[in-house]
């Protein structure tokens, strides 16, 4: 079985992705790593270099122009996976602020054997948790994406689609995935708040043209982390490979978790979810078979 990762970055460092460990995270899986490296403002290609002799580089330049839903991130996803030779079985995408826990990489290499020759599976959908404000908390309104689909099959008929957040394939169609038992661990919100600022002015600009920002989102010349609307402790461990990051947190965020901003709406939708197992209205861009 060849097993190859994919993903894409540009200004890491500036942004302080933890693109190093997202890779590391996954390259005991693979054979390979195709990243593409955007012309960056600071030392990410540097960087990416650094990590590991298995990493094969496509040093891109990003087409800011493409603002349509963000569909430059979805060009760039694209770039490296087209990169992945067809002979490989299995592509395994993993975002800059995206981690595996090592303790899921046996589950996921066994869920990749099984399904390896089954053509009517085009993908597997994991599970989330998604970090807010720091490595304590994670989100838990309903309105945050539960799953998505990080591993597909060698087949370029297969792209990425929208904003890089999920895939299709030819003629728009969703791709048939088996749900597996693991978890993405994404940190896209645990930076110090002056860093979140900038990274989400940044990302916004690939969405909106000139200068946008959400005045609900910002405090002074730092990221308001109390906008969110609920959160749970996190009781668990982070992988590994995070943990000099987690040890490193260089600023404070605390939460009442007593207290929340929930619509009553989403209220509902939790309410549902707890004990009926479903959230109404859910967007899926996958069909489970």
């Amino acid at each position: 079985m060849k097993i190859s990762g994919f993903t894409f970055i540009r200004n890491a460092i500036k942004y302080d992705y933890p693109v190093k460990e997202a890779i590391q995270s996954i390259l005991p899986l693979c054979d390979d790593c195709f990243v593409a490296v955007g012309k960056s403002e600071d030392y990410t290609l540097k960087l990416i270099k650094s990590i590991d002799p298995k990493i094969k580089i496509i040093e891109t330049e990003w087409n800011d122009s493409l603002r349509k839903g963000g569909s430059v991130l979805a060009h760039e996803t694209n770039k490296a996976f087209r990169a992945v030779p067809d002979d490989y079985d299995w592509c395994f995408y993993i975002q800059a602020d995206e981690v595996i826990h090592e303790k899921y990489l046996d589950p996921i290499n066994k869920e990749m054997k099984k399904w390896k020759d089954h053509p009517g599976v085009d993908g597997l959908l994991f599970k989330y948790l998604h970090f807010f404000g720091s490595y304590d908390y994670i989100a838990t309104a309903p309105d945050w994406y539960r799953k998505e689909i990080r591993i597909i099959r060698s087949n370029k008929s297969i792209y990425s689609y929208r904003d890089a957040q999920g895939f299709r394939k030819n003629k728009n169609k969703k791709l048939r995935v088996k749900p597996i038992d693991a978890y993405v661990y994404h940190y896209g919100w645990v930076k110090h708040p002056e860093i979140q600022i900038r990274k989400h002015k940044a990302f916004h600009q690939l969405y909106h043209e000139g200068e946008w920002a959400d005045p609900r989102m910002y405090k002074a010349d730092e990221f308001d982390y109390s906008i969110i609307d609920a959160l749970a402790k996190f009781e668990g461990s982070h992988p590994s490979v995070m943990m000099s990051r987690v040890k490193a947190q260089n600023w404070k965020f605390d939460r009442d978790l007593s207290y929340n901003r929930l619509s009553i709406k989403n209220r509902l939708k939790n309410f549902i979810e707890k004990y009926f197992g479903f959230i109404p209205g859910e967007y899926k861009n996958y069909r489970i078979v």
